[in-house]
């Protein structure tokens, strides 16, 4: 079998971070500050970060010779042992720069996954992980082997005469592949299973998103009353979690936590993660968290609404409503704070902000959350025989009932708020019941 993408580091290895800066292009002002975080994720040691501008990026190794001549310097100067590019390399390019450089070469890619592996807790995000680790395994071929080149004689039905070993190594992944792609359906089917459970207890869904780091799960935690891991650090969490509250009104809602977007979120992370992001793409309401005090929450919004809309188009689903929460305004001076509360109640729907570290304005985004989960649901008014407890209780435990009273001797009518799948669902109980629009 093929050797893990990237050997597991060592605490003592030293890292340099370089940002190659295409000229013309605009990055965000913390990006350098997000690569040293993502590097420092691994538990290395840290010799330097440094952006570098590229004004016409080498096809075979990205950096000109001059600014590779001047990194190899500092790199043999400092002990480096591990390189990591802040960029999407090519495979010929990663190659060549391990070459030439004579140490570990890891692009933006490759470090996101290897944090992702770090941070996975469950056997089913193993499982994703380990399915993006194949999928860009696959499509590195050319560099992660060194003798791709011999070429294999011998007989036999799997790879006959003359297979080269990259071919040998392809169809090895391909069919690990496969398997990791059998068992993540498998997780689609439970998940799906799971989300119809929460619908048929009349449970609407909101999905907590966001860019990493953001505080999604302190809001989660706070909302719930759960002990989810919420760190400072990047993918604390990588499975969602979802948990049932009570609302205001009674009625009950479920909050799922998701893992966090980050900028140019690798494609095979989005492919393979597919089953963990359908739980935001199927739920009825996204709540976007911000950082508002991050100097770059403007290039992170963005980034997460590309993101979204990168879902919508592997999954084939409907991006669900969305309202924004703008977290961490306790790190903002009052000034700024005024500021930005007077922008978020000018948007629409307005923006709430709010801190979860210390509870501020919770309690106001559970009074918005709730209204924008239901907002499809109508009155009705629901006849049903006076003996049937089953459907009595059945209303009560998945919707609003306002009002009842009898109606003659041997029926009973209800006043409630319904959907239009709650009224198809209570009549797939009963089909002889009345349910009318009031």
């Amino acid at each position: 079998m093929p050797r893990d993408l990237i050997d597991r580091r060592p605490p003592e290895d030293i890292a340099a971070v370089v940002l190659p800066v295409i000229a013309g292009a605009e990055v965000a002002r913390s990006r350098l500050e997000e690569s040293q975080g993502l590097a420092e994720a691994l538990g290395v040691k840290l010799a330097f970060t440094e952006q570098l501008n590229v004004r016409e990026p080498h096809p075979a190794r990205l950096f000109g010779s001059g600014q590779l001549d001047a990194l190899a310097e500092r790199f043999k100067a400092d002990g480096v042992t591990l390189f990591v590019v802040d960029a999407s390399l090519t495979p010929v390019q990663q190659r060549n720069l391990e070459l030439e450089l004579k140490l570990k070469v890891v692009d933006r890619t490759g470090l996101i996954l290897e944090i992702f592996g770090l941070r996975a807790r469950t056997a089913e995000g193993r499982l994703q992980v380990e399915m993006a680790r194949s999928l860009y395994e696959r499509s590195r071929l050319v560099r992660t082997w060194t003798h791709l080149e011999r070429q294999r004689g011998g007989f036999g039905f799997l790879g006959g005469p003359g297979e080269s070993q990259l071919e040998t190594d392809r169809r090895l992944l391909d069919k690990r592949i496969a398997g990791f792609r059998r068992e993540l359906d498998d997780v689609r089917r439970t998940r799906r299973l799971q989300r119809e459970g929460r619908a048929r207890r009349g449970a609407p869904v909101a999905a907590i998103v966001g860019y990493t780091n953001a505080g999604k799960s302190t809001l989660f935690n706070r909302l719930t009353s759960s002990d989810v891991l919420a760190a400072d650090m990047p993918f604390a969490t990588l499975d969602p979690t979802a948990r049932e509250i009570v609302a205001a009104s009674g009625r009950r809602i479920a909050l799922v936590d998701t893992v966090g977007f980050i900028t140019d979120l690798p494609t095979t992370l989005v492919a393979a993660f597919r089953a963990t992001l359908e739980e935001a793409m199927e739920a009825d309401l996204l709540v976007h968290v911000r950082d508002i005090a991050h100097p770059d929450t403007e290039y992170q919004a963005n980034d997460v609404y590309t993101i979204l809309e990168q879902l919508e188009k592997e999954t084939g689903l409907d991006q669900p409503p969305l309202i924004e929460v703008w977290n961490k305004a306790d790190a903002l001076d009052d000034t700024t704070r005024s500021v930005l509360a007077t922008r978020a109640a000018g948007q629409s729907p307005p923006a709430l902000m709010v801190s979860a570290l210390v509870g501020q304005g919770v309690d106001e985004l559970l009074f918005a959350i709730e209204p924008a989960l239901f907002r499809n649901r109508r009155p009705r008014r629901v006849t049903i025989p006076a003996v049937d407890g089953r459907l009595h209780a059945w209303l009560h435990q998945n919707c609003e009932v306002t009002s009842e009273m009898l109606e003659g001797e041997d029926r009973v009518a209800l006043e409630v708020f319904m959907t239009d799948e709650d009224v198809a669902r209570f009549r797939a109980t009963s089909p002889e019941v009345e349910v009318r629009e009031t």
